[in-house]
């Protein structure tokens, strides 16, 4: 089958794992149990060998439309045929009762709303990325899958029969008011002994229940503003990127999409970067999610018991914690639209990158601020890791995007030390955190702040620049003024956004960099731009930016890492929760909140 594009697909979870599913009925990535784990739907980067779940009508002569059940994450699937009218409906239970045993399940409902219509179904797993073999067995509720690791039931009433690649497939006719049901789960040997069909009355409860969480969940939120359904989606789609265990916040639910379509740039992003965690922690806390940066402040403390020899942290851990992420390549898969190589782990674990205490110790005094106090070990942690940037801001670093080459003294980075510095020294003051080393944070902060005058801002152009001794242009400046590096209002700042635009910009859209010009339109740093311009007060030019770029949302509301400015076509992986965060932020902006 031929790949679908990114924005074709929509996303389902229960902060364990995602799916996507895309609008031709098709499941083509789902890694079980965690976000992490091996694929066992991996058609996204391998359409032949991948493995992937379909439930869509035999004909193909109709319109297909893909929508959220409102203010959820249960996703609907509409196909529109001359025959009827037919919605799947896929959903992973959450905020079920105690005893309930939904939480590992993946459900799929097939509804006929008119007519008739004749659907089929087919699940073809790949276990381990296609890797491990595995044994299908039919039985009287559905079948069961069983590789060395891992055994997945599919549960149904309806007849299955297997087919020549270790799966399973079914045609069945649905007509108006008729109703089937596909509910995957994995199982061991003495759960499934015994095993019954899931009734209907059962799983209408899992779907209703599911329905109650996300209204709930999502009734916390204090956004009331122009953007508000986007600032919604987006807040679901963060929620679905926590991984709910341990409070840790993946970066993307994907793997190895490419940045550019035939490229090697195809990186794994089911971890948690200390950078995206805390924008999320920071932007969450904006519209009122206090609960899950309160869980995500107890999974960063233990990760600062787990600092390195040199009193810093990694850039990125695993879901529980990992520090090791070893990078290796699956060359049996062809990747997406043939971009190889296929990469699981990352290498950038190990990277120099001095943004990231910035983020960090910003999106803690944020938290500070919001619930008045601090722990007594976050506290310590945080004089830690302030002293551990006025001992290390002066060295080069790989910066906010992973330079796997050259180590530069990038401007955002040595930004984000005056940050953290900065925001350290407010906490003491405040009685926050301990106050002995306040007045060399300042000092140090003080220098940061020459060396950017001096050394990162080009006076002939009226800009600042990528890196010191570097006359090229990022993007990622114009984080810098999101979090009050440079004074707001200044012509420094004025005129950074002016460069960033005529060489980086096309339309409403920023490239990173001219590096990345293969690659898309960077979509955090178009959000960013909106930010910017609000807080310089060109409010009605950031509200038209802002339309334009919640326009170029796919049909459910997600965004990719990127976007092809010409096509429209999304690259890198997806959906991106900092392409959200940064969405929310420009909104809370435009509607005062900073």
């Amino acid at each position: 089958m031929p790949y679908q594009p990114l924005e074709d697909y929509g996303l389902i979870g229960n902060m364990h794992t995602a799916a996507l599913v895309g609008k031709d009925g098709s499941i083509d990535w789902l890694c079980l149990p965690h976000f992490d784990s091996p694929s066992l739907f991996g058609a996204v980067l391998d359409d032949r060998n991948g493995g992937c779940f379909k439930i869509a009508p035999v004909a193909t002569d109709g319109a297909v439309k893909q929508m959220y059940w409102p203010d959820t994450n249960v996703l609907i699937t509409r196909f529109l045929l001359g025959d009827g009218v037919v919605e799947v409906i896929d959903y992973m239970p959450v905020g079920l009762r105690k005893g309930d045993h939904g939480f590992r399940q993946l459900v799929r409902r097939v509804e006929a709303v008119r007519g008739s219509v004749e659907m089929r179904m087919d699940c073809r797993p790949a276990f381990a990325y296609g890797r491990h073999p595995h044994e299908t067995h039919l039985t009287e509720c559905g079948a069961l899958f069983r590789a060395k690791y891992l055994t997945v039931e599919l549960n149904t009433r309806q007849k299955l029969e297997r087919d020549d690649q270790g799966g399973v497939r079914s045609t069945f006719t649905l007509t108006a008011g008729d109703r089937a049901s596909f509910v995957l789960r994995t199982v061991d040997d003495a759960e499934h002994e015994g095993a019954e069909v899931i009734s209907e009355a059962t799983e209408e409860r899992l779907l209703q229940q599911t329905v109650d969480y996300w209204h709930r969940w999502l009734s916390k939120c204090t956004y009331q503003g122009r953007w508000r359904e986007m600032v919604h989606r987006s807040a679901l789609v963060l929620k679905l990127c926590t991984f709910g265990p341990t409070g840790a916040i993946v970066a993307s639910p994907s793997c190895s999409l490419p940045e550019h379509v035939g490229g090697p740039r195809n990186w794994d992003y089911r971890f948690t970067w200390v950078r995206d965690a805390a924008f999320s922690l920071y932007g969450l806390l904006r519209v009122g999610f206090t609960e899950e940066a309160g869980d995500f402040m107890r999974w960063l403390e233990q990760r600062c018991h787990e600092r390195k020899a040199d009193g810093g942290l990694q850039i990125v851990y695993g879901l529980h914690g990992e520090h090791e992420l070893t990078e290796f390549t699956l060359d049996h898969l062809d990747g997406y639209k043939g971009s190889k190589p296929v990469r699981v782990g990352n290498g950038a674990a190990n990277q120099l990158q001095l943004d990231v205490y910035g983020d960090l110790v910003g999106a803690i005094a944020v938290y500070a601020t919001d619930i008045g106090r601090l722990d007594r070990m976050t506290a310590k942690h945080v004089v830690r890791l302030a002293d551990f940037v006025a001992d290390t801001w002066r060295q080069p670093d790989s910066g906010i995007w992973e330079s796997r080459d050259t180590l530069r003294h990038h401007t955002h980075s040595k930004g984000m030390c005056w940050v953290a510095l900065t925001r350290a020294a407010d906490l003491a003051e405040r009685g926050l955190i301990g106050a002995k080393h306040r007045d060399r944070w300042l000092r140090e902060a003080g220098e940061v702040q020459r060396f950017l005058e001096e050394r990162c801002f080009d006076p002939a152009r009226g800009t600042f620049v990528r890196a010191a001794g570097i006359d090229e242009l990022d993007a990622s400046v114009l984080a810098l003024a999101v979090l009050g590096c440079t004074p707001v209002g200044g012509e420094r700042l004025e005129g950074t956004v002016v460069a960033v635009r005529e060489q980086l910009g096309d339309g409403p859209f920023l490239a990173r960099n001219l590096d990345s010009e293969r690659d898309g339109a960077f979509l955090a740093c178009s959000f960013w731009l909106v930010e910017v311009l609000a807080r310089l007060g060109r409010r009605d030019e950031a509200a038209e930016l802002m339309d334009q770029l919640v326009a170029a949302a796919n049909d459910v509301g997600l965004y990719s890492e990127e976007l092809d400015p010409v096509s429209g076509e999304f690259l890198g992986n997806f959906p991106q929760g900092l392409t959200h965060l940064a969405l929310i932020s420009a909104a809370c902006a435009l509607a005062g909140k900073v």
